[in-house]
């Protein structure tokens, strides 16, 4: 019975021993070796270069070219409005928009006629007097007074003959006014007369506006001036650059075609910024009998649009995003090795998405656009083809 204990424990032994041995070996041989380098994956895109029209992006409200207040110049009550003087309402050049009760200055106009008749008779009458003293003087049958006293009615007929021709005048011009118009074709912004009101001379009754041009403020940063060709603005203001104006209207995207006709005299001392100012023809699509043009959404005053400006011509240059710029005014470029090369480049505008800027790219080489933590020059990559998009 001792034996037994004693070879028990033995014998576990031996059969880990043996246990131990096998797993030792049957176990798999570890290989050493050295690890593959990981190589970066770049986006890259084949970047041709190309001549682009510079955009200059601004915005503004449009506003009238020509804006006055509708004044009479004689006073009266108000016998008859033109239905267009309201709100809104649209009316042609020298339209009759107000008639005043011209009975009185038609009175004016007759009375001052009579005087010019009267004066007429005392002019003829003092004149043929003082005819007939000269004859009689070259005779030596008057004397020195009665011709001096003849020659001074003469005189005082002939100026009474002119106050009666312009009172004459001055009547017939008041006449006239009796009937408002304006000078130019427009639009009414408001009114606030209606018939039977009187009004006086210098009451102000309606406040109106030409719709021949409109014109629209665009404010400018001076770094974008240097994408406009202002000398030729200056020098004629007919060759302006075009301008794409875009707002919502009715529920839709609209756009209209204007041009850049001049630019403010000063810098707005708030914002710092220059305004140029646009200007769009016929801004309410309407022809020249005054009915409207067509389907053509209106420019309406007071609507805030969106503008791009036609810029000049940059030549031979490369557009790519934001991402593809590296600190210092460089670009990366891969060879067709796959190797990483850092270049300058002239940088001529940044937007908020893109760069515009000029490199010379020899072929086979492509443009990466990740962002890169850090980058080598001449490290190996992984070049991942990517869609350039059309960009302008």
């Amino acid at each position: 019975m001792s034996r037994k204990k004693l070879m028990l424990p033995v014998l576990v032994i031996l059969v880990a021993c043996l246990v131990a041995f096998v797993v030792l070996a049957t176990a798999p041989e570890v290989k050493r070796g050295t690890p593959e380098a990981l190589l970066p994956a770049v986006r890259v895109m084949e970047a041709v270069p190309r001549d682009i029209q510079l955009q200059i992006r601004s915005q503004g409200t449009v506003m009238p070219r020509t804006e006055s207040t509708l004044v009479p110049e004689v006073s009266g009550p108000v016998i008859w409005v033109s239905p267009a003087l309201a709100s809104g309402g649209f009316f042609e050049a020298d339209e009759p928009l107000i008639r005043i009760d011209a009975r009185d200055y038609q009175t004016a106009v007759a009375r001052a006629r009579a005087e010019v008749a009267r004066a007429e008779g005392e002019s003829e009458h003092a004149s043929s007097e003082l005819k007939r003293q000269e004859g009689l003087a070259r005779k030596n049958a008057t004397s020195s007074s009665h011709l001096s006293g003849a020659n001074r009615a003469a005189r005082v007929a002939s100026a009474n003959l002119e106050a009666a021709w312009a009172a004459l005048y001055q009547a017939e011009r008041n006449l006239e006014r009796c009937v408002l118009r304006a000078p130019f074709k427009g639009r009414v912004r408001d009114e606030n007369v209606d018939i039977g009101q009187f009004i006086s001379r210098g009451m102000p009754v309606a406040t109106l506006y030409a719709t021949d041009f409109a014109e629209i403020r665009l404010p400018l940063a001076d770094e974008e001036l240097a994408f406009l060709d202002l000398d030729r603005l200056e020098a004629n203001p007919e060759s302006g650059p075009g301008v794409t104006l875009r707002a919502r209207f009715a529920g839709e995207t609209q756009s209209w075609q204007g041009q850049i006709v001049r630019t403010e005299g000063e810098i707005d001392s708030r914002s710092r910024m220059i305004h140029a100012v646009a200007r769009v023809e016929d801004p309410y699509g309407r022809n020249a009998d005054g009915a409207p043009a067509g389907a053509d959404s209106p420019l309406a005053v007071g609507l805030f649009v969106q503008a791009d400006i036609a810029g000049y011509v940059a030549e031979q240059v490369l557009v790519l995003p934001r991402s593809a710029m590296r600190d210092g005014g460089k670009i990366v470029v891969i060879d067709d090795e796959d190797k990483l090369h850092l270049r300058d480049v002239e940088v001529i505008r940044v937007d908020q998405e893109d760069v515009i800027l000029r490199t010379p790219l020899h072929a086979g080489e492509r443009i990466g656009t990740s962002s890169m933590q850090w980058v080598v020059d001449g490290m190996k990559v992984i070049p991942v083809e990517e869609t350039a998009g059309a960009r302008s």
